[in-house]
């Protein structure tokens, strides 16, 4: 893993954090777009009304969590940036060398 010091300018500029959600969000969208056919199966097809229900309220549940999972990785890179302390444009000069 690079020092703070050899941070490159595309983790600063926030394509990291995009990357990562990106790759957070890709099983949890797949996940939430299967539990939707799923539930539209037991519901309509099935007529098992309380199942599909049921179903039916887990892709709101598997996104929360997915971002969930994402927000705390984003904020464990922010805290790898920065020291405890220090500001974060203090820890961005810093790592840009005008300090």
């Amino acid at each position: 893993m690079a020092t703070r010091q050899q941070m490159t300018e595309r983790e600063i500029s926030g394509d990291e954090a995009e990357a990562v959600g990106e790759q957070a969000m890709g099983p949890a969208a797949l996940a939430s777009a299967a539990s939707v056919g799923l539930a539209w199966y037991y519901f309509f097809l099935r007529g098992d009304r309380e199942r599909g229900l049921f179903v039916g309220l887990w892709p709101p549940t598997i996104l929360a969590f997915a971002s969930y999972f994402n927000q705390r990785k984003m904020r464990q890179q922010l805290n790898s940036i920065t020291q405890p302390g220090t500001t974060l444009r203090n820890a961005l000069d810093s790592m840009m060398g005008n300090k």
